[in-house]
């Protein structure tokens, strides 16, 4: 029932940010062997447009040009349908991770930051080793980024993220360089949670977010 409710909430999301009014940032989109020194690889939330996210992804990539100056960045908006059905996230993941492998061996010096946002922090989470499964809109993992790349990710940032109302979370190797922003009362994120409006207010957060992954570079 508790998911029904959640499911129903992130479809009126896309009706919600319709409204805004929010302009979509104009980014350099990632192709396969573009050999930046940072790619911002974000998987978008559930029916949000935008470049990379309109609500997220692009606040957060215009945020890290600006902390990350000297750095020449690029960024890819993870293919997936960002719907309601049983395999999106698991298409998602699927796609972050073969990114990933393509980039790593095509740009040997790139690193790489990932962003996530509702449905797209559980595409981070599996690509990380940390299921989604049972998660609102959430899947099993099919494909995680061999260790081998695991040094080259430089930070994680999810947002509204639904395994944590599971009560998981990112643990392992990628804890310390993931910041994962819970707002009070999201109902994606938070059990119990009952603000719609806490889950569409995640734009606030790119500065800070920005500013951890600066840290981490």
């Amino acid at each position: 029932m508790r998911h029904r409710r959640i499911r129903l909430c992130l479809a009126a999301l896309s009706v919600a940010v319709g409204g805004t009014g929010l302009a979509t940032l104009p980014v350099s989109t990632a192709s396969a062997a573009t050999c930046s020194d940072i790619d911002v690889v974000a998987a978008r939330g559930t029916f949000e447009p935008g470049t990379l996210g309109v609500i997220v992804g692009d606040p957060v990539f215009s945020a890290l040009r600006k902390k990350l100056s000297g750095e020449n960045l690029s960024g890819y908006a993870v293919n997936y349908p960002a719907d309601l059905s049983p395999a999106s996230a698991a298409r998602g993941n699927a796609d972050l991770v073969n990114h990933v492998r393509a980039q790593a061996a095509s740009c040997p010096g790139q690193r790489f930051i990932l962003v996530g946002y509702s449905q797209g922090a559980n595409v981070v989470d599996n690509s990380l080793g940390i299921s989604s499964d049972g998660a609102v809109v959430g899947s099993p993992i099919v494909a995680t980024i061999p260790a081998a790349l695991e040094p080259r990710v430089a930070a994680v940032l999810l947002f509204g993220n639904p395994i944590r109302a599971l009560g998981r979370s990112v643990t392992g190797t990628y804890q310390s360089r993931t910041i994962d922003f819970c707002a009070k009362g999201d109902p994606v994120c938070e059990s119990g949670g009952g603000d719609v409006a806490a889950h569409l207010g995640y734009t606030a957060d790119a500065d800070a977010a920005a500013s951890f992954a600066a840290e981490k570079v």
